[in-house]
């Protein structure tokens, strides 16, 4: 299999720069804390593995919402939150690699919803200190999911699901399915919503087998939808399942601080939610995204290894 790009590089950030701390990025830090401490307790693994689903919007040059002015708080929420993986949407190629350029602790990959690079991708980035990338593909959400840039169901746009194969560095290392994906937006798609997640659920078993998973994504889907429900029957929703939770349950606020609609998700199979936090990091107005990224401390069900 073709390989997607995977990009290292590094630059560092100005830490010296005064940094606005809201009361709730204390919350997320804290819960990350106390399910560290309740999984060493336990014995399953001295620390969780760290996801994130976050919609990063995309980067545009005009505005009180450019991309200059967003990124180094994205910068900082990442550097604060440290997830091990992170399934984006939207990224455009210059976003991930100033992200990478900014934390050279990461390495993302992927292309973009038209098999190239100059449109939005479902970018992942990992920490390889923390995960080795074992296998990694994609597939778009279309009748024809192995043509690339497909799209079907009446839908604007193709649309896509990133994934990857990673394998823990521990002592008794866990392989896992990471699935990113950003279904279909508008009001009249709920049918091609719902069509992709059944495609999507359909794939997991060659794709997984039997590693346990982890689907992440602006699902475009609120909770009484079709696609939710769908998702929900066969996976597990890590915010309410989780036995800590932080932040808002509504994740998009449209750069108003408020969000009003929760459509992004981590749906899980064979691990375990054990902390979950909508993350709301900001400084002053400025918000790095219109969407509120979703964190989750996960142990995997077995405590073994594979």
């Amino acid at each position: 299999m073709a390989l997607p790009r995977v990009v290292a590089m590094g630059m560092g950030w100005n830490a010296g720069r005064v940094i606005e701390m809201t009361v709730l990025g204390r919350t997320i830090g804290a819960v990350a804390l106390l399910a560290a401490g309740l999984l060493s307790a336990s014995g399953a693994m001295a620390e969780p593995i760290k996801v994130m689903t976050f919609n990063v919007r995309y980067a545009s040059d005009e505005g009180a919402e450019r991309w200059a002015v967003r990124r180094p708080v994205m910068v900082e929420l990442i550097r604060r939150a440290a997830p091990d993986v992170i399934g984006t949407q939207e990224l455009l190629q210059r976003q991930g690699d100033d992200l990478v350029r900014a934390l050279p602790g990461y390495r993302w990959f992927g292309r973009d919803r038209r098999g190239g690079h100059d449109d939005e991708h479902m970018g992942i980035f990992y920490r390889p200190d923390r995960l080795t990338l074992i296998e990694h593909g994609d597939f778009w959400l279309s009748d024809t999911p192995d043509v690339v840039g497909s799209q079907s169901w009446g839908t604007d746009l193709p649309r896509m699901a990133n994934w990857a194969i990673f394998e823990t560095k521990e002592a008794k290392p866990h392989r896992f399915l990471f699935l990113d994906t950003h279904l279909a937006h508008r009001d009249e798609d709920a049918e091609a919503r719902d069509k992709a997640a059944a495609l999507i659920l359909a794939r997991l078993p060659a794709l997984a087998k039997d590693l346990p998973v982890v689907v992440a994504g602006d699902m475009n889907a609120r909770p009484d939808t079709a696609a939710y429900r769908r998702f929900a029957r066969a996976l597990t929703d890590a915010w309410p399942a989780a036995a800590r939770r932080a932040g808002p349950e509504m994740t998009f606020h449209d750069f108003t601080g408020t969000p009003d609609r929760r459509i992004d998700y981590l749906f899980l199979r064979g691990v375990k939610a054990e902390a979950i936090a909508t993350d709301t990091y900001h400084r002053g107005r400025i918000y790095p995204s219109d969407h509120f990224p979703i964190e989750a401390a996960l142990t995997f069900a077995d405590v073994g290894g594979r």
